[in-house]
C-alpha cells in the first residue's frame, strides 16, 4: 500500500511539475526574438508612430489635388421692375446667373505641394523605423542586464554556499582548539553581507522585470521568465564598413534626408509663387425657364507684394540651410556614437576575455591554496576570505564585462539600422 501511495504521489508531482514547466514556457522573457515579436505588437509609442506615418500618407493625394469648384447663383432684378412682389424663384424673376468656378494654380504647383507631402510621409515613416530600432535597443539592454543580474545572484548565493562550508571547517577548528571563535563570527558576519546583497541583486531584478513589461505593454508585476544566456558579440567589424552602414541604413538619418529634400521642394514653391494662379468660370444666365445666355470668366490674381514674396523666399532658403546643417550634425553625431560604442565594447571583450583567461584562474589557485592553508593552520581567516573576495570580483567582472559589451552591441545595432 505504501509502495501505490509514493508512485500516486510521484506521478501527481511529476504532472506538477510538467505543468510548471508548460507555464514557464508559456511566458515571455526567456528569448530576446520573443520580446522583440510582443513589443512590435504591443508597445503603444511604437503603434502611434505607425499611425502616424499612416496618417502622413494619406496626406499625399489631397496636396496635390485641385481646390474643391465654387457654383454661385444670382437672381436678378427679383421684383421684374417693381411689377411684382420679391420673388427666391428662378423662373419668376428678371434672370439667374448661375457661376461655376475652379481655382487653377501656376503650373507645377500641385506637383510640388504633393511631392513635399510625399516626402514628409517619408521621413515619418523613417521616424516610425527609428522609434522601432530605439525600442528594440531598450529591449535588448533591459534583457541583457535581466541576464547580469541573474547570473550575479547565482555567483552570489554559490559564495554563500561556500561561505556555510568555510563556517563549517571554523567550527571544527575551534573545537578542536585550532582557531579562535573570531573565525567562525567572522564567516558568519560575512554570510550576512551576503545575504543583504543578494535581496538588492533581487530587487534590481524586480525592477528590471518592470521596466522590460513596460515596454512590452504588460503590468509592471506581470510574471517573465529568466532571460537566456544571450549570443557573444560577434567579431567586430571594420569601422569603415560600419559608418557605411549608418550613412545607407540609419534610419533617422533617412528621416532628416526626407525633410532635407522637402525643403528644398518647399524653396522651389516659394519661387514658384511669383507667378499667378487662375481662377476659370462658367456662366449660364436663365431668363424664365430657358437659359439663354453663357458667359466664360478667367480670373488671375496679380502678385504685386513682392516684399513679402522675397522674404518668403528667403524664409525657405533658410529653412533649407537649417535642414542641410542638421541632416550634416545629426551624421557627425551618429558617427561618433559608433566610434565611442565601438571603442567601449572592444574593451568590454578584451576585459572579460583577459579575466577568463587570467584572472579567474588565479583567483581560483589562490582559493584553494587558502583554504588548503587554512585547513591546515598555516593562514589565519583573513586570507581565506581575502581569497574568497578576490574570486568573488573576478567572476562579477567578467560577468559585468559581457553586459557591457552586450549593451554596446545593441547601441550599435540601433545606429546601424539593423532589424533585429
Amino acid at each position: 500500500m505504501q509502495r501505490i501511495l509514493r508512485a500516486s504521489l510521484a506521478s501527481v508531482l511529476l504532472s506538477l511539475g510538467g505543468a510548471g514547466a508548460t507555464l514557464a514556457d508559456a511566458l515571455p522573457g526567456a528569448t530576446l526574438e520573443g520580446l522583440l515579436s510582443l513589443a512590435r505588437a504591443n508597445n503603444p509609442d511604437y503603434a502611434s508612430m505607425r499611425f502616424e506615418a499612416q496618417a502622413a500618407v494619406e496626406r499625399v493625394a489631397p496636396a496635390g489635388a485641385l481646390p474643391d469648384p465654387r457654383l454661385r447663383t444670382e437672381l436678378m432684378d427679383i421684383t421684374r421692375m417693381g411689377e411684382q412682389n420679391p420673388t427666391l424663384l428662378p423662373g419668376k424673376v428678371g434672370s439667374t446667373r448661375y457661376t461655376l468656378m475652379q481655382d487653377l494654380p501656376w503650373f507645377g504647383k500641385r506637383g510640388l505641394k504633393q511631392d513635399i507631402a510625399q516626402l514628409e510621409a517619408d521621413a515619418s515613416q523613417r521616424k516610425a523605423e527609428g522609434g522601432w530600432t530605439e525600442l528594440a535597443a531598450r529591449i535588448k539592454t533591459v534583457q541583457a542586464q535581466r541576464h547580469y543580474l541573474r547570473r550575479n545572484a547565482q555567483l552570489t548565493q554559490e559564495i554563500i554556499d561556500l561561505m556555510q562550508r568555510l563556517e563549517k571547517v571554523a567550527q571544527l577548528r575551534y573545537a578542536g582548539g585550532l582557531a579562535a571563535q573570531q573565525d567562525v563570527i567572522r564567516s558568519q558576519v560575512e554570510q550576512t553581507a551576503m545575504q543583504s546583497e543578494l535581496l538588492a541583486i533581487e530587487g534590481e531584478a524586480r525592477q528590471a522585470d518592470a521596466r522590460l513589461n513596460a515596454l512590452l505593454a504588460r503590468p509592471g508585476a506581470a510574471p517573465l521568465a529568466a532571460a537566456e544566456t544571450p549570443p557573444a558579440p560577434p567579431a567586430p567589424l571594420a569601422r569603415a564598413a560600419l559608418e557605411e552602414r549608418v550613412r545607407s541604413r540609419n534610419p533617422q538619418l533617412f528621416a532628416q534626408d526626407a525633410l532635407l529634400q522637402a525643403a528644398g521642394k518647399s524653396r522651389d514653391l516659394a519661387y514658384s509663387n511669383r507667378y499667378p494662379d487662375f481662377t476659370l468660370a462658367i456662366a449660364p444666365t436663365q431668363y424664365q425657364t430657358a437659359i439663354k445666355e453663357w458667359a466664360l470668366m478667367l480670373e488671375i490674381n496679380i502678385p504685386l507684394q513682392q516684399g513679402a514674396r522675397r522674404a518668403q523666399e528667403r524664409e525657405a532658403e533658410a529653412m533649407l540651410a537649417a535642414a542641410q546643417s542638421r541632416k550634416e550634425a545629426l551624421a557627425n553625431q551618429l558617427l561618433s556614437d559608433l566610434a565611442e560604442n565601438l571603442a567601449a565594447m572592444e574593451t568590454a571583450r578584451r576585459s572579460a576575455a583577459l579575466t577568463e583567461s587570467s584572472l579567474l584562474p588565479q583567483a581560483e589557485l589562490g582559493l584553494r591554496s587558502a583554504l588548503a592553508a587554512y585547513e591546515n593552520g598555516k593562514v589565519d581567516f583573513a586570507t581565506v576570505l581575502d581569497a574568497q573576495r578576490q574570486i568573488r570580483l573576478a567572476r562579477q567582472t567578467r560577468i559585468k564585462a559581457q553586459l557591457e559589451a552586450q549593451m554596446r552591441l545593441a547601441e550599435i545595432e540601433r545606429l546601424a539600422g539593423e532589424e533585429p
